[in-house]
Formats: structure tokens, sequence, C-alpha cells
């Protein structure tokens, strides 16, 4: 019955099928008649050979023969692009849906590509960039390491050493704060960001001065005039781009300094995009190990031998410095020389490159999904390409062409992805963490456009590979037999594209858990508590008191706590202080401690964080006290031998923190302090990192800090502009000329010692949610695809008795396979990959069980709802509608 009933139909629809073959018969047709039109051509030319042959001229044969094939060449390849596109204008939703596909993962790519060539590829913007060296020390007796210098270290490098064409020392700030400068005689006084060099850095990073001169040995020299160089851009915003400007004074921190040169306007020093101005350092005034250096090497020297030549100095530091033997020995001081580049970058490049792995899985999917989706399309063009075989075309000419119609699919999707990728980098930088480092080099060059170009021609060869290879050398009766629908497609055409929607999904798998760690991460970091209570209601900011101004410290501390005295009487403040730093602003030192009665002979102590704060500190920042008492302004203005230490420092040598109280610590055997309080831990390096022990000194103990106190104040008002109105009115209350700087709330600093964990998980969401997209997509048009191929067996199937109920298992047993052999292939990657997270995690293992068994459940729970759609459609099938299709 069922044979009568398929005979019957296919008489009824056969006239359709014929029209449709003998369009494309025609079609092939006509492209025969032109081939051979070429071939008339072509026995044309072998006459004329001949016939030049036969008079002499070979060479001139040989050229003919050579024009004759490029024109033959090149005729054929615009016939095919030309097909090509017809092909494509032809199936626009297929074109459209293909090409965004493929637009995604590109696009994707290419933006994280242009952060990794701006931060990690392309050479710093000075002259031989290979041969710049950051030049500090180590010291692992102390724990310390990338140590800045002294100037005793510089003078003896500059003048001793064999292998640095020139060194030069650079100061970026006190304390980790940014080095600063009032600027007055300008119209409102202002804090500009400044630098201090000597006369060799300039003259190292090759850079000329666009007016004027740069700083020499002389404007180093103590007593000499005050000088300065201006940047470009303070030069226009200040001076309207006067050219006069060299020789005009103006006033830095109350003394009159002379602009000797402006900076050419690509200058930027290291990483440093809002530098004002530059000073002389002076190192033979400076005293201390607060300077870093930049050394350009001598051609042909490498590191190594640089590195082995600054060893040497520093034996020879002994024996010029013998009181300093002891510190150099139990310090185990050695060089720490690394490429400025390097020394720019840092650790960022293993979020970027995992940022670009990560990326790169989505693009995979991506072409995975364009390849099921050309393997679909290739399957309806079955009777085209039969008859193309079957008038003559080779297996390699057909071939040819399917992988051309990819190639300008693939050249579509990554002019789309261009645009996207412009798009998403410009949301990507302003998303980007603060500290990024060359966050103003990453854009889309040259070098990003030929990555672009290499990407969509390497995807166009991966997803248009399969057809071409798998449907281009079919024999040319096989294609026309299986021209109509058969009951059941074949096992071998479904092989395939179940192969891409495994692969999709362990992809997928891979992203999602990379993702959910990333997430876990971050939800553990939010959980550890800071050491800090209601950081948004703490308002922070910096003065910076002239040195030259006022040199007497007692009129500095006056000054500071007059203007304490006004901040705390602000309405809604309800408490205010004044320290050298903040926690997180990376401002606290750490210097070696002592603890008397803990004093081992011979070596030195471990360097500890330090804080030099006031009374009220601990109240305004809101760390708890956990045993004895706060400073005092008793402790302060007396000058007593006072300190706070925090609870691990104490437990580290007492247990207990109240054993602590009483006991002597001190910087040297020389200044013993007793110690009052005992505080709450604080992450000062960030939540990702233990909480550092810490000594919290009397903010007397440091004339450094009250030149450039950090002030706080706690307030629900914090972050307001009204609130900071009210504070700089109550600053110019004491001088007029103290403009504020750093103006931040204490949420910014801890916001900003998480962002880079938040930047990672955002990425990796984003990538994870995109191959989720695709992943789930692929697998719903393969099981779409393969109910409306059997619909015929459907139909028959119910025709014979079968329920609903069966129908849908049926379909949803097949998807499903697919996707527990897809997670349990992404499950084993996803193992395998993840160990390169492992330097981004906290709290969680790479191969948390847990991550792993929830990222599955919810991958095969979006999978099953994949299926069921299809499925669903499938039992609604009318058995005689079905029957109708072969």
């Amino acid at each position: 019955m069922a044979k009568r009933i398929l005979s019957l139909f296919r008489n009824l629809f056969c006239k359709r099928d014929m029209e449709q073959a003998l369009d494309d018969e025609l079609r092939s047709t006509l492209e025969a008649l032109t081939q051979e039109k070429i071939e008339q051509g072509l026995s044309q030319a072998a006459a004329r050979r001949e016939a030049l042959i036969e008079i002499g001229g070979i060479e001139q044969v040989k050229e003919g023969v050579r024009v004759v094939r490029a024109g033959h060449f090149v005729e054929v390849l615009a016939g095919d692009i030309r097909y090509g596109l017809r092909q494509l204008r032809r199936n626009r939703n297929f074109t459209a849906v293909a090409a965004l596909t493929l637009a995604l993962g590109i696009g994707g790519t290419t933006a994280i590509f242009s952060v990794v060539n701006g931060v990690l590829l392309q050479p710093l913007p000075y002259s031989a960039p290979d041969r710049l060296l950051e030049v500090g020390l180590d010291l692992p007796g102390i724990n310390q390491f990338n140590w800045p210098l002294s100037p005793a270290e510089y003078f003896t490098f500059r003048e001793q050493g064999r292998t640095f064409q020139d060194i030069g020392l650079y100061y970026t700030g006190f304390g980790g704060n940014l080095y600063s400068a009032n600027v007055t005689g300008l119209g409102r006084p202002e804090h500009v960001p400044a630098l201090g060099v000597t006369d060799g850095v300039l003259p190292i990073l090759e850079v000329t001065p666009l007016l004027g001169r740069s700083f020499t040995r002389a404007d180093d020299e103590p007593g000499s005039p005050d000088t300065l160089m201006i940047t470009c851009g303070y030069w226009r915003s200040k001076f309207g781009g006067d050219r006069s400007v060299i020789g005009k004074t103006i006033d830095i921190d109350g003394k009159p300094s002379t602009i000797i040169g402006v900076l050419p306007q690509r200058f930027r020093f290291l990483d440093m995009t809002d530098l004002g101005i530059l000073l002389p350092l002076r190192p033979r005034t400076q005293r201390g190990y607060n300077y870093f250096a930049v050394a350009r090497l001598k051609p042909g020297v490498t590191p190594a031998e640089a590195n082995a030549d600054v060893a040497r100095m520093l034996r020879m530091q002994v024996k010029l410095f013998p009181e300093a033997a002891t510190f150099f020995k139990e310090a185990q001081i050695r060089p720490n020389l690394q490429p400025l580049k390097q020394y720019i970058i840092g650790d960022i490049g293993k979020v970027l490159w995992v940022l670009m792995g990560g990326i790169g899985l989505v693009l995979l999917i991506s072409c995975a999904n364009v390849a099921s989706l050309l393997l679909v399309r290739v399957e309806g063009r079955q009777q085209e390409l039969a008859i193309r075989a079957a008038l003559g075309g080779s297996p390699g000419r057909i071939a040819g062409s399917l992988l051309l119609e990819s190639f300008l699919l693939a050249m579509i999707g990554g002019a789309l992805g261009l645009l996207f990728a412009y798009g998403g980098l410009r949301a990507l930088v302003a998303f980007a963490p603060s500290d990024l480092p060359r966050l103003n080099d990453i854009r889309i060059d040259g070098l990003v456009l030929l990555f672009t170009l290499g990407v969509t021609i390497g995807s166009g060869l991966l997803f248009g590979a399969m057809p071409a290879l798998r449907y281009a050398g079919g024999r040319a009766g096989t294609g026309l037999r299986e021209a109509g629908r058969s009951v059941s497609t074949s096992r071998k055409r479904h092989r395939a594209r179940n192969v891409l929607v495994v692969i999709q999904v362990g992809l997928a798998l891979v992203l999602l858990v990379s993702s959910g760690l990333m997430i876990r991460t971050f939800q553990a970091l939010t959980h550890v508590q800071p050491g800090f209570t209601a950081p948004a209601e703490v308002e922070t900011f910096h003065v910076h008191f002239p040195p030259e101004m006022i040199k007497a410290p007692e009129r500095l501390l006056r000054l500071d706590h007059a203007v304490l005295d006004n901040i705390a009487v602000i309405p809604g403040v309800s408490s205010a202080d004044f320290s050298g730093a903040v926690p997180m602003d990376t401002g606290a030192e750490s210097d070696p401690v002592l603890v008397k009665d803990h004093m081992l002979q011979g070596q030195l102590p471990p360097a500890r964080r330090c804080f030099w704060v006031s009374p009220s500190f601990f109240e305004t920042m809101g760390i708890p006290l956990v045993a004895g008492r706060d400073l005092t302004w008793n402790d302060i203005l007396s000058k007593r031998p006072v300190a706070v230490v925090s609870e691990n420092l104490a437990r580290e040598y007492w247990q207990n923190p109240s054993d602590a109280l009483g006991k002597q610590i001190g910087g040297s055997p020389k200044d013993w302090r007793q110690i009052v309080g005992v505080v709450g831990n604080v992450h000062d390096d960030g939540t990702s990192q233990e909480a550092p022990a810490t000594v919290y000194w009397p903010i007397t103990d440091s004339d450094g800090f009250l030149g450039s106190p950090a002030f706080a104040l706690r307030s629900t008002r914090a972050g307001t502009e009204s609130l900071m109105n009210e504070v700089r009115q109550a600053v110019s209350s004491v001088d007029s000329d103290l403009p504020l700087y750093q103006i931040h709330t204490l949420d910014y600093y801890y916001s900003k010692s998480i962002a880079r964990t938040s930047f990672t998980l955002v990425m990796l969401a984003l990538a994870g949610a995109m191959a989720l997209l695709l992943g789930i997509v692929g697998l719903y048009g393969v099981i779409a695809y393969s109910v409306s191929q059997r619909t015929h067996e459907i139909g028959i199937r119910m025709a014979l008795g079968a329920q609903k109920r069966d129908v849908l298992n049926l379909v949803m047993k097949g998807g499903m396979s697919l996707t527990v052999i897809g997670v349990g292939v992404g499950v084993a990657g996803a193992m395998a990959l993840t160990r390169f997270l492992s330097s981004l995690l906290y709290g969680v293992k790479p191969t948390d069980p847990l991550t792993f068994v929830v990222v599955s459940l919810v991958l095969i729970g979006v999978a099953l709802l994949a299926c069921y759609v299809p499925a669903r459609r499938a039992t609604k099938a009318d058995p005689i509608v079905a029957l109708r299709y072969e």
C-alpha cells in the first residue's frame, strides 16, 4: 500500500523536479559551451605556435603560451567569482546567517588581537627598544624584589659600568604616590603630574625636544638655576602653542623655574600618559632607595653581560661603602635587570593570551557552524554538481568553485567582522582596567588588518574544505540518482555534520567552564573581607605642600592639622584623618622592621608593610581595633615612641594579639617603639593576595609624608560634588595655593584591586555566551535538518501507528546523544586547558568539580530545549502531507 501511494506522489510531483533539472542542465551546458570556446582558442593558439616555430620565433612562442595560459586562468577565475557571487545572492538568507556567524568570530578575534598587538607585540616607541633595560635590585634576604636604586648605585653604574652606553635615574613619586608639583603664576593654581629625571634619561630614549634643549649635567648639579621641560600637551593647553615659551619663568612649588624645552608630541615616558612637566632630579642632593633607572646597552652587549657587570659593581659598592657591607650581605643584594618593555607590561600577558585563546575557540565554533550550513546547502545542490560532472567538469574544477564560494563568503564575514571589531575595540578599551599597560597603543593598524585577512582566509579554508572535498568528486550517475529525497538519509551524509556538532558542543563547554571558574573566583574575592568597612563612604584626596615654601616639620604638622580641623566640621563628616597613604592605593612602603627579643644574630628582619598615620585613621577607614588602643594626638604632638601593628604580625611573634601590647619594635636598634594597639589585617595588595604584616607608625615619624599627606573622611555624602566643593573651601581657607588631586573614594581603590579579574570575567563570559549560542544554534540546525530529511520516514511511521511520544523520543535521542558525546569531549578538553587559568584563579581549583558539573548540566539543559523544538514540530506532521515529500 505504501509503495503504491509513494508511486502516485512521485508522478504528481515529478514535473517540478524535471523542470529544475532542465534549468540546471541548461546552465551547465552554457558553461560547457564557454569551455568549448576556450578550447577552440587554445587550438588556434597551438596552430599559431606551430607557425611561429617554422619561422624560428621560439621565444615569441613561449611568451604567447604564457599569455594565453594567464588569460585563460584569469578568465576562468573571473567566471567562477561571478558564478559564486550569483549563488550567494540567490541564497540571501543563507549568506546573511553564515556571514553574521563568521563576523562574530572574526570580529571578536580581531578586537582581542588588537589588544594583544598593542600591549604585547608592538615595540616601544623608542629607537632600538630592545637595547633598553630597567635597572633595579633584588633583596631576597628580606623578601623584596625589584627594589629601587639609591644615588650611590647610580653614580657607580654610570662611572664604572662597561656595558651601558648610558644610564639615567628617574623619580615617579614618594611611597608609590604619583610625583607632582604645584604650578602657580599661570592663573588658578593647579597640581601637575611631574617626572624627575637625570640628564641621561632623554638621550637614552633618544628623544629630541620639539623646542629648546634637554637637561644637561649642569642642570643636575646642586646650586644650578632651576629649570624644567614641559610636554607638548601642556605647552598647547597652557601656552597656546606659543613658540616663544622657551626662557619663560613659572613658579614650581613656590620657586621660579625657567622653561628650557618642549617635548615632542609623541613623547611618552614608560606608560605615563598625563605628564605635564619634567624636572631635573639632582641626585647629589638625594638620599635613600627611591629611584629607578633606565639604561641603554652598548651595541653588541647582551642583557646577561650587563647583569654580570652590575653584579661586579655591586661588589665594588661594598668596598666603597664599608658601613653598608653588613646590609649588602644579609639582604643578599643582586641585580634585577629586565627589558624595559617587560617591565612596563608586567604579568598582563597571561590575561591577554587566555582571552585570545578563548575568543579563538569562538572562531572555531563559528567555522564549524558555517561548515555545517555549507554541508546542508551543498547537499541541496547534488543534482547541479552531478550534471556538471556528467558534462565533463573535473573534480578539481568543481571543488575549486565550491572552495571559492567559501572564500567569498569568508571575505564578506571578514569585512563585517572588521566593523564589529572597530566598535567592540572602543568598548573594550573603555571597559579595560586602568592599570592595563600601553592602553593608548591599542588600535587597528596594518598588522591587525593583515591578521584579520589571514584569519579570514584561514576560516574560509577551514569551513570550505569539507564540502568541497566531500561533494565535488561525486560520480555523475550517483548524484543524479540521489537527486530526489530518499526514505532515510544515509548515515554517511549525516556523519560530517554530527562531528561538527560534537566539536561545537565540546568547545562551548570549555569556554563555559573557563567562565564558570572566573565567576567562582570573583565570588571568592568579593567574599574576602578587605580589612575595612563601607569603603564607598570614605572620601580620599591628596594635598601637596611645597617643601620650598615650608621647611619646618612643625609648621607642616600644624598646617595638616588645620586642614583636618576644617574638614572635620563639614556637615555629615563623622571622622577624618591624614596619613602617608590609604589602603590599596599602592602608596605604602615596605621596610625591615626589628622586633626586640626576636632578633637573630647576623640576619636581617623581613620587610613589613609600613603606614604613617594620624589618630582616627582606623576609625575613618573602618579598620577594627583587636587589642589595645588607637594613637592619640598626645602621642603625635609629644612624639612618643609608640606604634600599632596588624593582627597577623602580632600572631607571628606572640600568638595572642593582646600579648603584643607593650612589646618593642623599630626600624633600627637605636629607635625602639612600644606597641600600644593591634588592629585587623588589611589586604593592601588586593583581596587576591594575602594581607601583609603591617606596622602603623605615627605620621610625625616621616617628614616626607607631612608635606604630601593623603586626607580621608567618612561621610554618607562621599563621592558627591557638593561634599568636595566644601572640602576645597576648607583647604583653601588654610592656603589658597593648595590644589587637591587624586580625589577618589576608598571603594575606587577596592574596585581597582579586582579590576583585572572583573575584566577577564566579563570577556570570558561574553566568549562563553557566544560559544553557547553558536553551539546550540548548530545543534538545532542539525536536528531541524535531520527532521526535514526524515519527513517521509516520519510520515510512514505515524501512518503505521507510531505515537507522537515515539517520534519525540526518536528525534530527541539523536540530538541528546550528540550533546552527551560533545560534553564528554569538552570535559576532557577543559581538564587539559583550564590549567592555563590557574594563575588567574583565587579560592578555586582549575578542576573544580562543582563548576564542571553545573556547566555540563546547563549545557545539556539548553541542548535539550534546542532538540525539543524541532522534535515537537515533527510530532505535529500530518502523515498524508508528509508522504508527499521524497
